[in-house]
């Protein structure tokens, strides 16, 4: 009896020597593999067996083998790494946008100046063929630079794109596979045993799962987790997983939203819903960071167009006989985006419909805007700016922010929305509109000369048309008699002409002409200072080819602070401009800012990231080390066992011999 006691007892110490020695090294092998957790041998005391002598002991057993796993741990590395995946990916989609805008020479702020300083020749010599060429070169370039800019754009909306459906396709798969893991896990977990690698399976499919989309945990009574992303929404239940799709943006067929597929169809999931991960970042990525540089390339594509064209067609070109300049850029048009879900007809059609046509580029905003029906006012259309959320009510034919919206054939109806993009396809379809170099319109419709018996020091330093709304030719001749010089340095004049005397005050700096009262549309510009009773006289154009005022006009732009301007709709107010120059430097500071920004988060998330799997694997990894010792320690038992039955087979020898002498 005492030798089989021994022989049992050492048996089971081997078997759970044997057992640890295992698990230890199920540790060792696993120690590079992805969401491992450490696995330990859990011994304890066999049931004791009562004896006249009282309880003997009976040795060791196997518990159970338990996974060292820290819940908390575990969730705080897959939110950090949702955190860190999303900032990543938009860090580098920002990069890549940066990249479509080179400084120096080759960026679009370089192009814009060159095609206006190349008007300096033509002021110097304005029927000069070489010049007028070089000018249509530059705008040649400034298109093509443009049009790239806007292409390179769309490219980069494609990509996202394809990013999109491919991060959704690892999504699927993923939840798929975790709703597989649910099935198996609920199927062989029983009591207090846990099956150990699914687990950690499961969990490093969650943890995947998360770089995508931020994702939440809810686990079940039979070992199944549940898995919901962005606000709570269901992805995974039990062994069931629902999939999700790209669809359509409701109003810009190129632009995706994330859906969940269901049953009777699918349902979009906002920016907002989706929270963090890679997903999350490329739609923010596609509906912010992408939209306002499409606008910012826009809207300066549309100013520099349009005033170009503008001032053009106040000039005259070189033609027999000259006329007023054709247009020198041809921009894409404005842009109405109806949704989806507005009000069809039985053909197929909207019934109702919105168009918008751009009127002064000066107002334009880089921006685009929606506009509904408000629901409290019927008959009342709310506009909102997204650039800033500013609201404003409109009505067919208003104008806002420089373009005009017109309802047709019928206005909206109360569940009807639209996107309006006034200046966001502008730049992709710009092109220089003729080869000619005589179009290029120099020359001003209207001349001045100073009458040699002036006293004053003034001198004409250009007069050209700016405003086609207010000049005419028919007003001329004229002239211009300063009457009286101020104690402020100004000095008082007096227009006369076929639209009869008008009154006005010159200002060193100011010119005559298109002031508050005096809107004749154009604008005289002195040098000097004049005395009482010099005059100046206007007339019509004579000599085109000797004529450099409208270059003189182009090369105004340069300087004049047109570009944004604003109109406050409550105090009527109108805020300042910017350069071209200084709209380009803007809208580039504006993109680099977020590319800082962008890198500075995924610097800083990664970080966290790494900390939070540190921390994990601190406490649920495997260390070598300490592996290494454990081994050691379940291997002298091993062998301390393995003595304890051989002492046990002597012990039953010798009691054999002993019976049988």
């Amino acid at each position: 009896m005492a030798a089989s006691l021994l022989l049992n007892l050492g048996a089971r110490a081997m078997n759970a020597s044997q057992s640890a020695i295992n698990v230890i090294g199920h540790n060792i092998a696993n120690v590079n593999t992805p969401g491992y957790s450490r696995q330990t041998a859990v011994l304890t005391t066999a049931t004791p067996q009562f004896t006249g002598a009282g309880f003997q002991g009976k040795g060791v057993m196997v518990d159970t083998i338990n996974r060292v796993y820290n819940r908390f741990l575990t969730q705080e590395a897959q939110v950090s790494r949702s955190t860190a995946s999303g900032d990543e990916t938009r860090m580098l989609n920002m990069q890549r946008l940066d990249k479509l805008f080179p400084p120096g020479d080759e960026g679009l702020g370089a192009a814009m100046g060159s095609l206006l300083n190349a008007m300096v020749d033509v002021t110097s010599r304005p029927s000069d063929p070489a010049a007028r060429q070089v000018v249509l070169g530059r705008a040649q370039e400034v298109a093509a630079r443009f049009s790239n800019a806007g292409q390179q754009l769309s490219e980069l909306q494609a990509g996202v794109v394809s990013d999109l459906k491919a991060s959704l396709q690892v999504v699927n798969q993923l939840a798929t596979q975790i709703a597989n893991a649910n099935q198996q896990i609920a199927r062989i977990s029983g009591g207090d045993h846990a099956a150990n690698d699914l687990l950690d399976q499961r969990d490093q499919l969650v943890y995947e799962l998360s770089k995508y989309l931020t994702v939440s945990t809810l686990s079940a009574d039979d070992g199944s987790l549940s898995v919901f992303i962005g606000g709570g929404q269901l992805l995974v239940l039990g062994n069931q997983a629902q999939q999700l799709a790209l669809t359509p943006d409701p109003y810009d067929a190129l632009r995706v939203q994330v859906s969940l597929v269901q049953a009777g169809g699918t349902r979009a999931l906002d920016e907002n819903v989706l929270q963090g991960g890679s997903v999350a970042a490329l739609v923010h990525f596609q509906n912010e960071d992408l939209q306002d540089a499409r606008n910012y390339v826009g809207q300066l594509a549309t100013a520099l167009a349009m005033r170009v064209n503008t001032q053009q067609s106040l000039g005259l070109n070189l033609g027999t006989p000259p006329v007023a300049g054709e247009d020198l850029f041809r921009i894409g048009a404005a842009k109405v985006m109806p949704a989806s879900t507005n009000a069809k007809d039985i053909t197929g059609n909207f019934v109702a419909g919105v168009q918008i046509t751009r009127v002064d580029p000066d107002f334009l905003q880089a921006s685009a805007y929606t506009l509904k029906q408000d629901a409290s006012a019927p008959g009342t259309y709310l506009l909102t700016r997204e650039s800033d959320g500013l609201v404003r009510t409109v009505a067919d034919g208003d104008i806002v922010d420089g373009f005009q919206i017109t309802f047709t054939p019928a206005a909206p109806g109360l569940l009807d929305t639209y996107r309006l993009e006034p200046v966001a396809t502008a730049a992709i379809d710009m092109r220089r509109a003729f080869d000619n170099p005589a179009g290029i319109a120099a020359a001003s419709p209207i001349s001045g000369a100073l009458r040699v018996s002036n006293t004053g020091t003034a001198t004409l330093d250009r007069i050209y048309a700016v405003d086609p709304a207010t000049f005419t030719t028919t007003n001329l001749p004229a002239t211009v008699q300063f009457t009286t010089v101020n104690g402020d340095g100004s000095v008082d004049y007096v227009l006369n002409g076929p639209f009869g005397t008008l009154n006005g005050t010159w200002r060193a700096g100011q010119p005559i002409g298109n002031e508050t009262g005096i809107a004749l549309g154009f604008e005289l510009h002195l040098n000097g200072v004049p005395r009482a009773n010099d005059w100046i006289d206007l007339s019509v154009t004579q000599f085109v080819g000797q004529n450099n005022g409208n270059a003189k006009a182009f090369l105004a732009l340069q300087t004049e602070a047109f570009v944004g301007k604003q109109l406050d709709p409550l105090t009527s107010q109108i805020s300042a401009g910017a350069t071209l120059n200084d709209a380009y430097s803007a809208a580039m500071g504006e993109i680099g800012a977020r590319v800082q920004g962008s890198v500075y988060l995924a610097e800083m998330s990664d970080k966290v990231a790494q900390e939070a799997d540190t921390a994990r694997a601190a406490e649920a990894g495997v260390n070598l080390d300490e592996e290494a010792a454990r081994l050691l320690q379940y291997q002298q038992a091993y062998q301390a066992a393995a003595k304890v039955m051989q002492v046990a087979q002597i012990v039953f020898d010798e009691l054999i011999r002993t019976v049988g002498s």
